[in-house]
C-alpha cells in the first residue's frame, strides 16, 4: 500500500510538470508572434482544468502566466545580446552611443504602458478577462493585420532602419502597446500593428516591439511576484519546480520562435496571422458558449 502511494505521488508530479511544460510551449510560441499569448494560454490552461487543484491555485496561476513571460524576454536578450549592449569593447565609440540612444528610444516607448499599465492592469484583470473579450479582441485585430498588410500593398514604408527612428515615433508606438492591457490584444501584436501604421517595415517593427518587452516584462513580473507574496503567497517545492520548468521552456522555445519569425517576415507580410486570430476568436467563442474555458 504504502508502495502504491508513493507511485501515485509521483505520477501526479509528473502530470504537473507535464502542464507546466504545455504552458512554457504555448507562451514561447505565442509571446512575440502577432496572436496574443493570452489567448493561448486561456485555452491552453482551461482544457487542463487549470487553475484547479493544490498546485495551480488561483493566485499561483496568474503569476505563474507572467512569469513564464519573462522567459521568454530571456530569448530576446540572449538573441539580441551584442546588439542591445552598450559596455561591450567590440563596439566602437560610436557604436555604443547608437546603443545608448536606442535603450533611451526603448524606454521613451515604454513610459505609456508603464503609466496606463500600472492604473489599469488590474482593472482590466478583474473586468475584462473573460472569453467575450479575448474573442473579440482576436478578431478585431485580426481584421486589422489584414487591412493595414492590404494597404500596404501598395505603400512603401518610410522608415527601414531602427538605427534612425525618433524617440516621438518610439513614444507613439508606446501608445500602441498601451492597447495591450486588453485581455487577447496582444503585446506584440500592438505595437507591431502601431509601428507598421506609422511607416515603419515589418523588420523594424517587430525588433524595436521585441526591445521594448524587456523593461515591460520585467517590470509586470517583479510586480505580479510581489503582489503574490504580499498577499501571503508562498511557494511549495512543487510549485517552485513548475514555475521554473515554465520558465525554462518558455525560454527556449521563444528563442526559435523569434528566429523563425525574423526569417519570415523578410519574405511574407502578416496576413496569415491575422486569419489566424480570427480563426482563433471564434474557437474562443466556441468553448466559452459551451462552458469549456474558465478564467
Amino acid at each position: 500500500m504504502y508502495y502504491f502511494y508513493i507511485n501515485e505521488g509521483l505520477f501526479i508530479m509528473i502530470i504537473e510538470f507535464i502542464r507546466s511544460i504545455i504552458i512554457g510551449i504555448v507562451e514561447g510560441i505565442t509571446e512575440f508572434l502577432p496572436v496574443s499569448s493570452t489567448g493561448h494560454i486561456i485555452i491552453a490552461e482551461s482544457l487542463m482544468k487549470i487553475p484547479g487543484g493544490v498546485v495551480w491555485t488561483k493566485a499561483f496561476t496568474d503569476m505563474f502566466d507572467y512569469v513564464i513571460q519573462l522567459g521568454a524576454i530571456m530569448a530576446v536578450i540572449q538573441l539580441y545580446f551584442t546588439k542591445l549592449n552598450p559596455f561591450t569593447s567590440k563596439k566602437s565609440y560610436r557604436e555604443r552611443v547608437a546603443t545608448w540612444r536606442l535603450w533611451f528610444k526603448v524606454i521613451i516607448g515604454v513610459l505609456p504602458a508603464v503609466v496606463f499599465g500600472f492604473l489599469l492592469n488590474d482593472w482590466m484583470d478583474a473586468h475584462l478577462m473573460n472569453p467575450w473579450v479575448v474573442a473579440g479582441t482576436l478578431i478585431f485585430y485580426g481584421i486589422l493585420f489584414i487591412l493595414l498588410e492590404t494597404r500596404n500593398e501598395h505603400t512603401k514604408p518610410w522608415l527601414t532602419d531602427l538605427d534612425k527612428m525618433s524617440w516621438k515615433l518610439a513614444l507613439a508606438i508606446g501608445f500602441f502597446q498601451v492597447l495591450s492591457i486588453v485581455p487577447g490584444t496582444s503585446r506584440s501584436g500592438a505595437t507591431i500593428l502601431g509601428a507598421m501604421f506609422l511607416g515603419t517595415s515589418r523588420f523594424v517593427a517587430a525588433e524595436f516591439s521585441f526591445f521594448m518587452s524587456i523593461p515591460v516584462m520585467f517590470g509586470v513580473s517583479i510586480l505580479k511576484v510581489g503582489k503574490y507574496l504580499a498577499n501571503g503567497g508562498a511557494f511549495t517545492g512543487t510549485q517552485a519546480v513548475v514555475m521554473t520548468i515554465g520558465f525554462l521552456v518558455s525560454w527556449a522555445v521563444a528563442y526559435f520562435a523569434i528566429k523563425f519569425m525574423m526569417r519570415y517576415i523578410q519574405n511574407h507580410d502578416f496576413k496569415i496571422f491575422g486569419w489566424y486570430r480570427i480563426a482563433l476568436g471564434i474557437l474562443v467563442i466556441l468553448l466559452g458558449m459551451f462552458g469549456l474555458l474558465h478564467v
